[in-house]
């Protein structure tokens, strides 16, 4: 199993550096009132790709905390107290000296 996914690891990485051997020329990205911004075409993909995990990222926070809040809503107030562990007695160290021998048997 660890080499399928250290396998699935290197494919992602040389799909990545692919990608960015092939996309090096230049490119612009025009905004409003005549902002430009000029990189490589990796960059800007890059970039896009970033910016669009971050913004799912955060779209995601009020959710996650809703659900926290629904969680310990209906967490039990105290928590479960652990079972008492055994009692262990000790078998007694010499067996024959708690009844003294008897004489003639």
């Amino acid at each position: 199993m660890r080499i399928l996914v250290w396998l699935s690891r290197a494919f992602v990485f040389l799909v990545l550096f692919a990608f960015a051997v092939n996309n090096q020329q230049e490119s612009a990205v025009r905004w409003f009132f005549g902002y430009e911004w000029r990189a490589p075409m990796v960059i800007i993909v890059l970039t896009a790709f970033a910016g669009g995990c971050a913004f799912g990222v955060l779209a995601m926070v009020p959710a996650w905390w809703r659900h926290r809040r629904v969680a310990r809503r209906h967490a039990p107030l105290d928590p479960p107290k652990p079972a008492p562990a055994p009692v262990l007695i000790p078998p007694p160290s010499d067996f024959g000296a708690e009844h003294p021998p008897r004489d003639g048997l």
